[in-house]
């Protein structure tokens, strides 16, 4: 699916809407709604950059939380959460942070921030000072009959 979703065109909705075409930085304000393909981002503020010299975009979305969703290629969903979430499509990268939480397949994991490679399917969980990253999985019985 993600592949897919690559090829589809970006659909972003807001409240308010506004540019810095010098600096190629698009803002999104308030019920913001993004979607491509199977991809969703839900959230309060989300600002769209080009960086110098690329016709690559990052898409850096904040809210309380921020939310982000897609279909990954075996169509498994993946479900993410945070009060800040960075995706960079050209690196196939997602990094989310503050109050970090992902979801597939039944496992849970928070931390304050995790990233996870959409093309390598790894990811990364970290949390500050004295915190613990934490993973929930589920019994074997209960995935079974999930696919029955």
């Amino acid at each position: 699916a993600e592949k897919l979703d690559f090829d589809q065109e970006v659909i972003i909705n807001s409240d308010r809407q506004g540019a810095d075409l010098k600096k190629k930085i698009f803002n999104y304000i308030d019920n913001v709604v993004i979607t491509q393909g199977s991809l969703i981002i839900n959230a309060d503020l989300v600002q769209v950059i080009t960086p110098v010299n690329s016709t690559d975009k990052i898409y850096l979305a904040k809210g309380k939380p921020a939310k982000f969703s897609r279909k990954l290629n075996d169509g498994t969903p993946i479900n993410l959460h945070a009060n800040e979430i960075k995706y960079d499509p050209a690196n196939s990268l997602i990094t989310i942070s503050g109050n970090a939480y992902l979801e597939q397949d039944g496992t849970q994991m928070t931390g304050d921030k995790i990233t996870y490679n959409f093309l390598t399917e790894q990811v990364n969980a970290v949390s500050d000072d004295d915190a613990q990253v934490e993973t929930v999985l589920q019994p074997q019985h209960l995935e079974k009959k999930k696919d029955k």
